[in-house]
């Protein structure tokens, strides 16, 4: 087994969107090649509410999916096709906009006025463009959390990860999306498949990628059949 290097780090941006969201973005819209087929990726996270009342107010969304994972405080959302509905803390929404929808999210905060999600958008193959648009909405009490040994904890939003298989499902890209929390001090290897790109977004705490080893050859399909 080898251990992948990080070839890039950034950090988040500061950037406003919708009606006036102060939020921080990881990616989005620069080389996505580097990302494929994932967007961009916002944390939206404040004490003050003058700095995310206004929200994102109706916008349209076409041939691409929105997920929308609820951190902290509550995101009222509602759609051109008559759905409406509440995220709470822990919640995701899975959007598939397909052929077109119109929609709106407003953060509302919890008790004390803190707001913080993520949202994610990747895009749909071209032959998906135009399909139906749909919801999966999953309560953050359905997420599955696996806890190991040294005590990392990882919830599974979508993809199958240490015997558990997220919520989530028929999502046109197959993503592992995971969220992980390594105790202070310890070190943690993850699998990645060898043909899967990967990112981490550390949002807590702090860490670093290390220890990274020369690459390994890794037998394809054709060579383990004895096929050359």
């Amino acid at each position: 087994m080898s251990l992948r290097p990080a070839i890039s780090r950034t950090q988040a941006v500061p950037t406003m969107e919708g009606a006036g969201v102060k939020l921080h973005r990881a990616f989005g819209f620069n080389e996505p090649e580097l990302f494929d087929p994932f967007l961009l990726f916002d944390d939206f996270r404040n004490e003050n509410p003058e700095d995310y009342r206004l929200g994102f107010p109706w916008h349209p969304h076409r041939g691409i999916e929105t997920i929308t994972y609820v951190l902290n405080g509550t995101v009222e959302h509602g759609d051109s096709l008559g759905n409406s509905g509440m995220l709470g803390t822990g919640d995701v929404q899975w959007m598939t906009a397909g052929s077109g929808i119109l929609h709106q999210e407003m953060p509302k905060g919890n008790d004390a006025g803190q707001m913080h999600g993520f949202q994610l958008w990747a895009n749909l193959p071209a032959s998906l463009k135009m399909t139906a648009p749909r919801y999966q909405d999953v309560s953050g009490a359905d997420i599955p959390e696996v806890i190991d040994d040294d005590g990392t904890r990882v919830k599974i939003i979508t993809g199958a990860f240490w015997g558990k298989k997220g919520p989530v499902d028929g999502i046109a890209a197959d993503p592992l999306y995971l969220d992980v929390l390594v105790p202070a001090g310890a070190q943690k290897t993850l699998n990645v498949d060898t043909y899967r790109s990967a990112f981490a977004y550390i949002f807590e705490g702090s860490g670093r990628f290390a220890d990274a080893s020369d690459p390994s050859g890794v037998l394809l399909e054709k060579e383990a059949w004895g096929k050359s």
